[in-house]
């Protein structure tokens, strides 16, 4: 049975290298509801950062565009973090998830996806050429005495 979010919030926000930034704070904010440790609070900044630096870098080469970041908070304690862009795609999702592997040019390290996996419980890609990317990730936090939600 999928589960009903107890809360979400959506923004969308242009592929600017400021907006990491507050897209990182903004996920950790909305993820303190639950209590946190400071170490998860961190994997989830980590995490953010990369997916949607990948969409300032690769999905927008040549452009501005759009990045829609969705937060959701489930019943089970898990905030599930969607950053979507309509950009250029991924052409084989499996290979640009392998370490070291980027499209790139020598200043990336082409680690964004590893790093999502590390830090995150769960990780989805889906992609197309030409249509954009979504990348959906998973953290359960542990509940602490005293914990909200």
């Amino acid at each position: 049975m999928k589960q009903i979010p107890v809360n979400e919030a959506t923004m969308t926000f242009l592929s600017r290298s400021a907006n990491e930034g507050f897209a990182r704070t903004a996920a950790a904010c909305f993820a303190a509801q639950l209590d946190p440790t400071l170490d998860e609070v961190n994997d989830i900044k980590t995490a953010v950062s990369e997916a949607v630096t990948n969409c300032i870098v690769h999905a927008y080469p040549q452009a501005l565009g759009k990045i829609t970041m969705r937060l959701r908070i489930y019943p089970d304690h898990t905030v599930e973090i969607t950053v979507k862009d309509a950009g250029v795609g991924i052409e084989d999702v499996s290979r640009a998830r392998e370490p070291l592997y980027t499209t790139g040019n020598e200043e990336r390290s082409g680690m964004g996806f590893t790093i999502m996996e590390s830090f995150m419980d769960g990780v989805k890609v889906r992609s197309a050429p030409g249509k954009g990317t979504t990348v959906t990730m998973v953290k359960h936090i542990s509940r602490r005495l005293g914990g909200a939600v």
